[in-house]
């Protein structure tokens, strides 16, 4: 297979499929859903505050710039992929491209879970945040996992239907969320702070002091989510330019907001006592600053604005999962049923419902379970989806190397080696990070180690089915992941 070449409509019709999905999004249209997925306010409620607690250092904003420019990094290499390879798969696509088809079915099954993980977990914490805002302003007591059920039946609803509607609904959430953030930010600093605007939370000096390993590691978190632009190739309106263009500005956006914010959050606690007060009550952190700084009104739409923006990021990982799903069925790696396109909505509306089935599944066991949805749920899938994406990450820079290495293509050496080889080395090094602070982010040894097991699981499984069609049916392994 050339990796170059544009995809031949055959005979299942899957490249006449995928053309229908084009919608002509552009890159403001993907740049919204890409950090709607983020969930910029729920970040600042929940990770920036751990990032200086875990830190005990408080100079966070340095941490969510160091991690935007390793992901800026990493980002030539995944986007100089993105114009050789055209196929909406990402991550997959890119190690199939560079280290074979075995690695390639490995690496989508390893994404396939590693997403289906993180949405359950948005799920949960969903449900939570909803049912705590109906408690405090209706005095209504509903069981978080309703809550969750009536937003994945909305969900499922817009995830069947145009990308559009997805995209406007983002864009509402996206910029309500990062206004409410913004007018926090700036009430602290218009007020001078705890003590005075300090530029300690600037200071490079500070940033080995404490664990920096962990706030890096939850700064890296914080962005996950940002490489899904690839994902909606086939829906974008000139995949070469605007994949990249959205990918650089998502970066761009999301470490500045987060820099901003984390500075703000600082000044507002005060320098040089943010990581003990962080510490204290990470979770509200950022309401007791809207109370304190801007007043009630704004710590209300806090609240309430949380549930929208996990709502937003809820809806945008539910598009990239059944995206995933239906690149893989075109793939003919998962059954091509769930690559057929809506003829009225152009959108991968049956991979959505089985999108919509798994994560209904998945969540009704937990609820059984009787796992707590913040504390367990989400804090245990949200650190194993974080694990798999460094993973995805990890072996796509190697990827490029080995993609451009075999002759493809004559692209600077900046962009096909240099910067895949040093965004490797930052990555594997937050990969360590994660990996010794597993049991903190999953609930303990035993679940580390079954989250590690897993993720090598879910790898194995596409890699040996791969292998094992290779081997019995060659004519099967000669369409596996074509383009």
């Amino acid at each position: 297979m050339s990796a170059t070449r544009e995809p031949q409509t055959g005979l299942d019709g899957s490249a006449d499929r995928a053309a229908l999905l084009h919608r002509g999004l552009g890159v403001g249209s993907i740049v919204f859903m890409v950090v709607a997925a983020v969930a910029p306010l729920g970040a600042a409620c929940a990770v920036i505050p751990l990032v200086f607690a875990l830190s005990g250092n408080p100079t966070a904003p340095l941490y969510f710039i160091g991690a935007a420019a390793v992901l800026s990094v990493f980002a030539v290499g995944f986007t100089l992929m993105s114009r050789h390879v055209r196929n909406a798969g990402a991550f997959y696509s890119y190690v199939q491209a560079g280290l074979g088809k075995v690695a390639g079915a490995g690496t989508a099954s390893l994404a396939l879970a590693s997403y289906v993980v993180l949405l359950i977990a948005l799920y949960a914490l969903l449900g939570a945040s909803a049912a705590a805002a109906l408690d405090q302003y209706l005095g209504v007591d509903v069981a978080w996992w309703l809550c969750s059920f009536a937003f994945l039946a909305i969900i499922s609803l817009l995830g069947y239907r145009d990308i559009e509607v997805s995209a406007k609904v983002l864009g509402v959430a996206l910029v309500l969320e990062a206004l409410v953030v913004l007018v926090i930010d700036l009430a602290v600093l218009l007020r001078g702070g705890n003590d005075g605007i300090s530029a300690e939370p600037l200071n490079p000096s500070h940033l080995l002091d404490g664990a920096p390993g962990l706030g890096l590691m939850f700064a890296f978190f914080a962005f996950v989510g940002f490489e899904a632009t690839a994902v909606f190739r086939s829906e974008a309106k000139d995949p070469e330019r605007t994949i990249p263009r959205a990918t650089y500005v998502a970066i761009a956006i999301i470490g500045s907001l987060y820099a901003f914010t984390s500075f703000a959050m600082a000044n507002g606690l005060g320098a040089d006592q943010a990581a003990t007060a962080a510490g204290a009550d990470p979770a509200n952190v950022m309401q007791g600053l809207a109370q304190r700084y801007a007043g009630g009104v704004v710590e209300d739409a806090v609240i309430l604005l949380l549930v929208t923006s996990v709502f937003a990021c809820c809806l945008s990982f539910h598009n990239v999962v059944s995206r995933y799903q239906f690149n893989l069925a075109n793939g003919r790696v998962l059954p091509a049923a769930l690559g057929e396109v809506h003829p009225t909505h152009r959108a991968p509306s049956r991979s959505s419902v089985v999108v919509t089935g798994l994560s209904a599944t998945i969540l009704a066991a937990l609820t059984v379970a009787g796992l707590e949805p913040v504390l367990e749920i989400y804090t245990w899938l949200s650190g194993a989806a974080t694990l798999g994406i460094l993973v995805l990450m990890l072996l796509t820079s190697v990827a490029v190397v080995a993609f451009h290495q075999r002759g493809n293509g004559s692209d600077p050496v900046w962009n096909s080696v240099i910067a895949p080889v040093l965004a490797f080395i930052a990555l594997a090094f937050v990969t360590y990070k994660v990996l010794d602070s597993l049991d903190l982010l999953v609930g303990g040894q035993t679940a580390a180690n079954w989250v590690c097991i897993g993720l090598a699981a879910s790898f194995a499984v596409g890699a040996g089915t791969t292998a094992f069609a290779r081997i019995t049916s060659p004519e099967l392994y000669d369409e596996i992941l074509e383009d």
